[in-house]
């Protein structure tokens, strides 16, 4: 669980460091990279409580990431 967190957190910024730097959001860096690692981190936690996801930690942390930087600016944005 420990180095799941850890892998868990690294891929989260790299993939909001990466999706601002390429211009597919505009939050900026440091909240692109915060909403990554926040959504990662939840399904990580839903994950372990109840099963539910892919087999492969990496595999969650990316769609997970993803999944996090299209719901929650769009929520906000008028």
């Amino acid at each position: 669980m420990f180095f799941t967190l850890f892998g868990t957190i690294a891929i989260a910024g790299i993939i909001g460091y990466v999706s601002e730097k390429s211009g597919w959001t505009r939050n900026g860096y440091l909240p692109s990279i915060i909403i990554c690692i926040g959504g990662a981190v939840l399904f990580l936690f839903i994950r372990k409580m109840f099963g539910i996801g892919f087999h492969s930690p990496g595999l969650n942390a990316i769609l997970s990431s993803v999944g996090a930087l299209v719901i929650v600016p769009f929520h906000w944005r008028k």
